[in-house]
């Protein structure tokens, strides 16, 4: 492939020259100096100047002549067809002296020539007809090609001796516990002898989870790199076409390439593509993907055993796929890649913006704080945005400030400054903001606030920014009672200074209702007791949530209900009464928002110490 490529490029170099060079050759011809043509003379004059002397030659070439006076002029002319030169210029009164002073040339045509003339109007059409066909058995052979080629598998193999492609561990951040079970196949690949003295066998494949941007492709290209082994990386859905047992062909000689180059790693990218439960009715009855799942079963653990080939596979959706493909004996191990903490977080910005020129002033663990809930495809995406964001403000180092925004892009959006918004929205707008961050810098089991902003940025007016000191996974009804308040806050600011709501807290009216219904249905956190209500149905073949199925009756739904509204509306209580207590320090918020319009972490805490 590699040589037909090289050939392709240089017959496309040779074209080009050649374009180019006849390109020069015309304009030198259209803009050269022309040489001076010989005039047209008749027989009549040509007689004349015979007569007079002043002819040196003549050649005769079929009915041209070719003329040259004794001065050097050259001259051309036409004779008669039927009559030689000499029986011509007779006709015409030439002196037979003076002919006789002329040198006469005969010029007798080429053999070649004739016989071209004479073969050229049957042989071209044969050319014409012959090159056509050429051409099209050329076209019919590239077509059985790759006729033949369909079946093959499309995996892009990565050479372990290729520096300049090699990923290691050290360029993963964080996942300490997925680098230490991976590491032992590493270590197996390396030295196998050592486990299969023992009676060890090396584990036939490794599934990755976690979350769509956790590094799981990464992950498993470091662990080609430090084994030092072929890597073939495929995506599930470039086993499945429309014709049914391609896709079984091509699992087939996936593993057939990998065998030959064992020990070797294959890595299938979204393997549910593929892997997805059998006979599960409408959409899970393909026979193409069945047929490349089984077929797949079989190359991991079929009659043929004891080969180095280890498959490691990735997907956010571990729950869709089938159990067969889980069993020991085919994905022995699985490897979750969760979201990184605070640390990792850390980590990975200094992977990210390590070799960018950056500002003294950068402090990547307060950006790790603002990032709870990021992945490392996340945190790239931030650094790049701060790089691009530092262009855009024809910065030559990449600041603090430039990644600050950059956090809230990646979370709301750009920001909306040519928005026009009149006085009085952009005031409803400050008193809301004022009054999310007041109610939850007020409550002990709320996030703190870090900032505060009036600035619209996608589709938010404005926006608070609150996130935790540190990562929490458990959280208690203590911290959901909080949050309610501090999503209330808003809505409760609107209606105690204006009187009445607007549109904007529709999101927050949202998730609040959603947090609610969660503590009573989910979290038994309601009076009604530990248990939960409702069970989520998912089609397999969509892949998402789309109906609920109730497990309780219509007089435990109202009874649901009520408690959501319970919880509701003791949050907005416990937020209007927060923002009637402190009512002087809602104005003073409002009134900084309204002249500097944000508020940083520093400044908003100093204003609502102030007695």
């Amino acid at each position: 492939m590699r040589k037909r490529n090289n050939l392709e490029k240089l017959l496309k170099n040779l074209s080009f020259l050649i374009l180019v060079f006849l390109l020069i050759s015309a304009i030198t011809i259209l803009y050269g100096s022309p040489a001076k043509q010989p005039a047209n003379v008749s027989l009549s004059e040509l007689a004349s100047q015979i007569n007079a002397g002043s002819v040196k030659s003549v050649s005769v070439n079929e009915n041209n002549l070719e003329i040259e006076l004794n001065d050097g002029t050259k001259e051309k002319s036409v004779k008669e067809s039927q009559s030689s030169l000499t029986e011509t210029l007779s006709n015409y009164g030439v002196d037979k002296e003076k002919l006789k002073e002329v040198q006469i040339e005969i010029k007798q045509p080429s053999a070649f020539s004739s016989f071209m003339l004479a073969v050229l109007p049957f042989l071209l059409p044969l050319v014409l007809i012959g090159a056509f066909l050429w051409f099209m058995m050329k076209q019919a052979q590239r077509g059985n090609s790759q006729a033949l080629s369909f079946g093959m598998s499309k995996a892009r193999l990565t050479d372990p001796k290729d520096k300049r492609k090699k990923i290691t561990f050290k360029d993963v951040a964080g996942a300490k516990e997925a680098k230490e079970e991976l590491g032992e196949i590493v270590e197996f690949l390396k030295h196998s002898r050592k486990f299969l003295s023992i009676g060890a066998k090396i584990p036939k494949g490794v599934l990755l989870l976690g979350n769509p941007g956790t590094g799981k492709t990464l992950m498993a290209k470091a662990v080609a790199g430090e084994a030092g082994v072929p890597f073939f990386n495929i995506s599930g859905s470039e086993f499945v076409e429309m014709f049914v047992g391609v896709g079984a062909s091509r699992v087939r000689d996936l593993f057939k390439q990998a065998k030959k180059n064992a020990p070797s790693i294959v890595f299938i990218d979204e393997i549910d593509a593929v892997g997805r439960h059998r006979g599960a009715g409408l959409g899970g009855g393909h026979d193409e993907r069945e047929q490349t799942l089984n077929q797949i079963l079989v190359e991991m653990d079929g009659f043929e055993t004891g080969t180095n080939v280890i498959v490691m596979a990735a997907t956010n959706r571990p729950d869709v796929l089938d159990p067969a493909l889980l069993r020991p004996g085919r994905f022995d191990r699985r490897v979750v890649m969760d979201l990184p903490d605070i640390e990792e977080r850390e980590a990975i910005l200094q992977i990210h913006i390590k070799g960018k020129p950056q500002e003294d002033d950068i402090n990547l663990r307060r950006i790790a704080e603002r990032t709870p809930g990021f992945s490392g495809a996340d945190l790239a995406n931030l650094v790049n945005e701060a790089a691009i964001l530092a262009v855009r403000q024809n910065k030559q180092k990449i600041s603090m400030e430039n990644l600050i925004d950059s956090i809230e892009k990646v979370i709301l959006g750009p920001e909306r400054r040519s928005r026009v918004i009149s006085e009085k929205e952009k005031k409803i707008v400050a008193y809301h903001e004022a009054g999310h961050a007041l109610v939850a810098a007020s409550l002990k089991n709320a996030d703190p606030v870090h900032k505060v902003s009036i600035i619209s940025r996608g589709q938010a007016g404005g926006y608070t920014l609150a996130v935790p000191t540190q990562d929490v996974r458990l959280h208690s009804k203590s911290y959901y009672t909080d949050e309610l308040a501090t999503l209330l806050g808003g809505y409760a600011s609107e209606k105690k200074t204006f009187g009445e709501v607007t549109t904007g807290a529709s999101n927050d009216l949202e998730r609040a209702t959603h947090m609610a219904r969660a503590m009573v249905t989910r979290y038994g956190m309601s009076d009604l007791g530990p248990r939960t209500f409702g069970k989520k149905e998912e089609l397999i073949f969509l892949g998402k949530e789309i109906s609920e199925e109730k497990d309780y009756s219509e007089h435990t739904a109202q009874a649901i209900d009520r408690q959501v509204s319970d919880f509701i509306e003791k949050a907005f209580e416990k937020a209007n009464q927060i923002l009637s207590e402190k009512s002087d320090t809602l104005e003073k918020l409002t009134q900084t928002l309204l002249e500097k319009e944000t508020l940083e972490k520093e400044e908003f805490e100093q204003i609502i110490s102030q007695k």
